[in-house]
């Protein structure tokens, strides 16, 4: 099916090999790129992880994609965020795309969020593109916006918290 072109007799010596032939075919070394041209086109940023043994506490910022397999006590406000399984956010979530595996306490800021099947979302969910599998967990307010990323949204407290029943005082022990 294929035949093998038959060798010049100028023997195996790549050095004699490149000496017969013309020199418009010979590039020299100066003419040549030493890297790979880059193109104008940005390449997809590897994410950041944050793996199951690791917790942080504080906010987490970042401008590309971050996952998240551990535990985040703090706000996250990133381009796009991969929760995990067994991930867990206790504050606000601000990205572009959101994928929810895992579970959220506070709330969600996304253009396109998902929760997935697993997923255990406590927290009001702003957005312009909402999916819901089915067995997810949601407790809360979903709004849609033009605009969610923008929406300035209110620290969540328990209502125990904010302010004492009406007509209860709290008791000191006697």
């Amino acid at each position: 099916m294929f035949t093998k072109k038959p060798e010049r007799e100028l023997g195996a010596d790549p050095m004699q090999r490149m000496s017969e032939r013309p020199v418009s075919e010979i590039s020299s070394v100066a003419e040549r790129p030493l890297a790979p041209a880059r193109s104008s086109i940005p390449s997809k940023m590897v994410p950041s992880v944050i793996g199951e043994d690791l917790t942080i506490t504080g906010n987490v910022t970042s401008k590309g994609e971050i996952q998240v397999d551990g535990v985040i006590e703090g706000d996250v406000n990133c381009g796009s965020l991969l929760l995990g399984d067994k991930s867990q956010i206790t504050g606000g979530v601000i990205a572009e795309d959101v994928v929810v595996r895992g579970r959220v306490i506070g709330s969600i800021q996304g253009l396109r969020v998902t929760l997935q099947a697993q997923s255990h979302v406590e927290g009001d969910i702003y957005h312009q593109s909402l999916a819901i599998e089915q067995g997810a967990y949601f407790e809360g307010k979903s709004r849609r916006s033009d605009d969610p990323l923008s929406i300035k949204v209110a620290a969540d407290k328990p209502a125990s918290e904010s302010a004492p029943a009406a007509g209860s005082q709290p008791h000191a022990a006697e």
